[in-house]
């Protein structure tokens, strides 16, 4: 009897309380405003910063025609193999440069030097979004040793939300089935906490941050 009395009343508490209706003890979340403190740089200069951070490289391009130049000086001062291109458009930058590239697919796997686009360049994180949408795919991104990086002064946004609002718009009948962050070279300590890096894609990242040129912008 005692059971049923103790049930019976649990059962009276529940419908009071759905009866009746309480202040809720927490206050009305605002999802809108920025959980960021405002930035004391430019986007480009928070950008630069955030990429060294994390062990990546900045080069910052007035034209087209300086980063042509800087490229060319990078190949041959670096040493750099056999530079990757399957993005036309920047194949149509670097043939104006003299700058020779492979394009060809069933040489992919000796891939070790590769440039491409990308989505947007998130300042705070010192990230460079990526997406399928670009020109070739996901593959480049993670294959080769050393990654180029070419970007524009346009692509650069505060962080990810919006970011995200941009791809949002960018693609609203066709979103990206992939949009993925690179931030600095790859690597991991899982191993005896023995820092390694390019374990999982590119040991060296370079973003090459150019004045805008709207015929080269995704």
């Amino acid at each position: 009897m005692e059971e049923s009395t103790s049930k019976e009343k649990v059962l009276k508490k529940i419908r009071d309380a759905l009866i009746e209706k309480t202040e809720t003890p927490y206050p009305i979340l605002d999802v809108d405003s920025s959980v960021y403190t405002a930035m004391d740089e430019p986007l480009d200069v928070t950008f630069a910063q955030e990429l060294l951070k994390v062990s990546g490289k900045f080069v910052y391009c007035e034209s087209d025609d300086e980063f042509l130049s800087v490229l060319q000086s990078f190949i041959l001062e670096k040493d750099w193999p056999v530079l990757f291109c399957y993005d036309e458009k920047i194949q149509r930058l670097l043939k104006q440069g003299g700058i020779p590239y492979e394009s060809d697919t069933e040489r992919f796997f000796e891939l070790k030097l590769g440039i491409t686009r990308c989505e947007y360049l998130v300042a705070r994180l010192g990230s460079v979004m990526v997406s399928s949408r670009i020109s070739p795919g996901r593959r480049i991104n993670v294959f080769p040793e050393i990654h180029l990086v070419l970007a524009y002064t346009s692509q650069l946004v505060p962080d990810l939300r919006q970011a995200f609002q941009n791809m949002r718009k960018k693609y609203t009948q066709d979103f990206p089935s992939m949009i993925s962050l690179i931030t600095g070279p790859s690597r991991t300590a899982d191993i005896e906490k023995t820092l390694v890096m390019g374990a999982h894609g590119p040991k060296e990242l370079y973003v090459f941050l150019l004045e805008d040129c709207a015929h080269l912008n995704p």
